[in-house]
């Protein structure tokens, strides 16, 4: 069995009078564990009544906490989100918090080390200098690395996009991602399949991804490319939608799957996230049906 670690951001996406527990490397290790039934994350929380609902949470589905830092000085992350018309979110992330200060302790380089296949890591934790460098700290080890860059607000610069880039085999981004990828490495006009492979080549990625939204997504592999677009839907909140999408391709890619059937049932969860509020489903029912296609 493939083990799969996740490191990075736990935070609370917090809507108009309601607050949804969330944060990219979460959402991702959550899918894979109701996937696998295996799983860790490595993450930094508050010792306050969020970091108490974070525990809480984990314990309760069954979710190593062992790998939870407690941070006397920094609160829970928090990130305030607005919907547009279309219900695609908006967030404000808040900064200095607890998940920027996770230390590279004995626990988790063994872990990585010792009892991990795959880590999944993004940008938003490496906007401060601590987790920046306990993540980097973990790479080059003999493991496959996955990279979910996404970029937000101003929470990123060259030096950790060329680092992330450089230790990826998988790396997924949007196709808004690609774009600033390509006005900050190569300056030259931008074309999806062209700069994609272009990008592939410079960092000796093995399987790149590009979400589009309702159009779509588009992976590439070697000399192979898949396009998949699934029919349109009525969406009540893309919140967490790449999260599910990601899930399924790490392990897509980690299992052998086709190019073809990786994008198939990565868009068809990502698909069944959007119609539902946040980014994790209440029940299992989606997830049954998800595993019913693998």
């Amino acid at each position: 069995m493939d083990r799969i670690t996740a490191i990075g951001e736990i935070l609370f996406d917090v809507y108009p009078g309601a607050k949804k527990m969330g944060g990219a490397p979460l959402n991702f290790l959550y899918h894979i564990h109701k996937f696998t039934g295996s799983g860790n994350i490595i993450s930094r929380i508050g010792n306050d009544e969020l970091g108490v609902e974070v525990l809480q949470f984990l314990e309760k589905r069954n979710i190593s906490t062992q790998y939870i830092q407690i941070d006397p000085d920094h609160p829970t992350g928090t990130a305030i989100i607005k919907l547009n018309k279309e219900n695609e979110p908006t967030f404000t992330i808040e900064s200095d918090r607890a998940y920027d200060f996770i230390e590279a302790t004995n626990g988790v380089v063994n872990l990585i080390e010792a009892n991990t296949d795959c880590l999944y890591f993004g940008s938003l934790a490496q906007r401060i200098d601590v987790t920046r460098n306990t993540i980097r700290s973990l790479m080059q080890k003999n493991i496959k690395y996955f990279c979910d860059l996404n970029i937000r607000q101003n929470f990123f610069n060259e030096d950790i996009i060329v680092n992330s880039l450089t230790s990826a085999h998988v790396l997924k981004v949007n196709v808004d991602e690609l774009r600033l990828l390509n006005d900050l490495l190569f300056k030259e006009k931008f074309d999806l399949e062209k700069t994609s492979i272009r990008l592939m080549k410079k960092y000796k990625i093995k399987l790149l991804a590009i979400t589009k939204g309702s159009d779509g997504s588009l992976l590439l592999k070697e000399d192979a490319i898949d396009e998949f677009k699934s029919e349109p839907i009525e969406t009540i909140d893309t919140v967490g939608a790449g999260d599910a999408f990601a899930s399924v391709l790490c392990l897509g890619f980690l299992k052998g799957w086709e190019l073809p059937f990786i994008n198939k049932i990565a868009s068809l969860f990502a698909h069944e996230i959007c119609l539902i509020e946040g980014a994790l489903p209440a029940d299992d029912k989606i997830y049954k049906k998800i595993i019913e296609e693998f």
